[in-house]
């Protein structure tokens, strides 16, 4: 059996960090994602609706090897521009590509809706920059969940939705970690509220511990009273897999690919029109693999289980703040 990692966090890869940035009033927040070095970094759009920022140079067809950070945003359109924050930073730092004598920092970046969760967006300068600036001071093995970064102002079908994480240590000595911001069309959980799709997947615990009475093969209906009205809503769940293990651009698609079935497994409905879903594939290339088909085929699975856990912990570890239209995972099962 796959056990987690010593944090059960992204950052049990070695050599990454993350770091949060929020805003009370405003009600959202900035995840970034950075590593000691370049990382060899693809990307998989299922969603109808994304919203982001230089993902054209992670196809594997495209010249650039390696990017220098990650950033997952609330904000919609004007959490893009956290990315420039987090590019300003590394500039001075004299991180990223150097071309013709010039330092060119390369941060893709991934946003969320979350414009209608009561925090106030009358904003008359874009403060997602400086979001982008703190959270890239605040990089950390250690960070917490829930209501955090760009989880923070994140909502779901009905209750809200958070910033997840959860990692495997593999047999083959490889790790495998998940980052991601839960702001879905659907929900992490039954209809009742209390059990989560992705409890088969669950370990120690770590949501509650809860097993759906009914078992599986439950088909929930799509037209339910508890979502919001689908014209009203332009939602997704962005996220990051991560691993040591060496991989070529390629494979870190194939990868980003095969994680979507954790949203798909963790997330009813998911991948919608309405949803913008994406997740980065990113590794630092410290492990070789020995075996490169049944390794890199364990590290999917691997993958696809992990952000379904980091899902439903993102839920679990939801808090409510004044003025939440919608309650936390916590208050609706009070």
């Amino acid at each position: 059996m796959m056990q987690p990692g010593p944090k059960n966090l992204i950052t049990d890869v070695q050599g990454l960090l993350v770091g949060n940035a929020h805003d009370e009033k405003i009600k959202t927040g900035v995840t970034v994602l950075c590593g000691n070095r370049p990382l060899v970094t693809s990307y998989c759009v299922m969603g109808g609706a994304p919203g982001t920022r230089e993902t054209d140079l992670l196809a594997p067809d495209k010249t650039i090897k390696g990017v220098d950070a990650l950033v997952l945003s609330g904000g919609s359109a004007f959490g893009l521009d956290a990315a420039s924050g987090v590019v300003d930073t590394l500039k001075k730092n004299g991180k990223g590509l150097e071309v013709g004598g010039h330092i060119v920092p390369l941060v893709p970046a991934a946003i969320l809706f979350d414009l209608t969760n009561g925090g106030e967006k009358n904003w008359s300068i874009n403060p997602y920059p400086e979001l982008g600036r703190e959270a890239y001071k605040n990089l950390n093995s250690e960070f917490k969940l829930g209501t955090m970064g760009a989880g923070f102002g994140a909502q779901g079908g009905m209750m809200k939705g958070g910033l997840g994480s959860a990692s495997f240590k593999l047999e083959n000595n490889i790790t495998v970690g998940a980052l991601v911001a839960v702001n879905p069309v659907g929900d992490a959980t039954d209809e009742t509220g209390k059990y989560f799709w992705a409890a088969p997947f669950e370990i120690d615990g770590e949501f509650g511990g809860f097993d759906s009475p009914r078992g599986g093969g439950y088909a929930m209906s799509f037209k339910r009273p508890e979502l919001f009205p689908l014209e009203d809503r332009a939602n997704t769940t962005i996220g990051i897999i991560a691993t040591d293990a060496e991989l070529t651009k390629a494979q870190a698609q194939r990868l980003a690919t095969s994680a979507h079935d954790g949203i798909a497994r963790a997330i009813v409905p998911s991948h919608l029109p309405f949803d913008g879903d994406l997740i980065f594939a990113t590794t630092t290339g410290e492990v070789p693999l020995r075996d490169e088909v049944y390794d890199f085929a364990e590290i999917c699975h691997a993958a696809s289980l992990c952000m379904a856990r980091a899902i439903a912990r993102g839920v679990y570890n939801a808090k409510n703040l004044p003025g939440d239209p919608m309650p936390s995972y916590k208050k609706f099962n009070s």
